[in-house]
């Protein structure tokens, strides 16, 4: 294994125990880092931010002063009501309709995003879609690849085409899943586009630490979403999140307070890490 080098970053010293702060240099920054908008003046992409965990995000951020690009599917309404309320709190949204599972949609994204408010400061890749099978069997090469390119290709497309206009300080906030720290039985694809997610966030927030663009990950247990109601049964819906030991399902503004402090300076000295809003389950990750 090859041994970390380490470069001198401040004067040389030494303190007897416990030391004392007035006498080190430079001096420790410990004036609070948050302010009321944290986020004004900046510009973000949220895709699947017509609903559920990407929609709370995007309320939450315009109450922060973002500029707002939103990527959806198909879900025109939803897309719309999330505009309207966003621009209730005094954000500027924009709407971009469109499968993010095709490569040349995720370049339009990020160039229309440009073109529209001139920069890109934070990319939340969020979208993703999931489909039930009791069987490996019967998970057809089909939904292997629609799962795959909505999830985890649309991740990769997404940051590829907007690193040329990220600059330092910027943030990449990726959302992972609960599943891809311990699977699951019955979302077998869904939980391995996940778990690529986190490996790719890992291996991002390395390779452009030097930049120092940030990227961050949030890996969310079972939350009530529009998504949850259109895969379970009637029965997995109405006990949907009561085996969490907070024994219910989380809401989608109690995610998206992960993804605001992700995307603020209050995360600074964050990279490569992953925030855990499951209700209470231990996956030491």
């Amino acid at each position: 294994m090859q041994k970390k080098t380490k470069t001198k970053i401040r004067p040389l010293q030494k303190q007897r125990k416990p030391g004392l702060e007035a006498q080190l240099s430079p001096a420790p920054k410990s004036a609070p880092l948050s302010r009321q908008r944290k986020l004004s003046g900046k510009t973000a992409l949220i895709t699947g931010g017509d609903s559920g965990i990407g929609k709370a995000t995007a309320l939450l951020f315009a109450k922060e002063g973002v500029n707002l690009v939103i990527a959806y599917l198909s879900e025109v309404s939803d897309a719309k009501q999330t505009k309207k309320e966003v621009e209730k709190l005094g954000g500027k949204c924009v709407l971009i309709k469109g499968d993010l599972g095709k490569e040349n949609h995720c370049k339009k994204v990020i160039a229309k995003t440009i073109a529209e408010f001139g920069k890109l400061d934070i990319l939340v890749n969020n979208a993703g879609n999931h489909w039930e099978a009791d069987h490996i069997e019967d998970i057809s090469t089909e939904q292997l690849m629609n799962t795959f390119h909505s999830n985890f290709y649309s991740v990769f497309w997404l940051t590829k085409y907007a690193m040329k206009h990220l600059k330092s300080g910027s943030s990449i906030i990726n959302t992972t899943s609960v599943t891809a720290y311990r699977g699951s039985d019955h979302l077998m694809d869904y939980a391995a586009t996940k778990g690529a997610i986190l490996s790719f966030t890992r291996s991002l927030s390395a390779n452009l630490a030097e930049k120092k663009i940030r990227v961050n990950a949030v890996a969310p247990g079972p939350i009530w979403t529009p998504l949850i109601a259109s895969t379970f049964s009637k029965k997995e819906v109405a006990e949907f999140g009561s085996d969490t030991p907070m024994k219910r399902a989380g809401e989608p503004n109690e995610v998206a307070t992960c993804f605001l402090f992700l995307a603020s300076d209050e995360s600074s000295y964050m990279t490569g890490q992953v925030l855990h809003p499951n209700g209470g389950e231990i996956v030491n990750g």
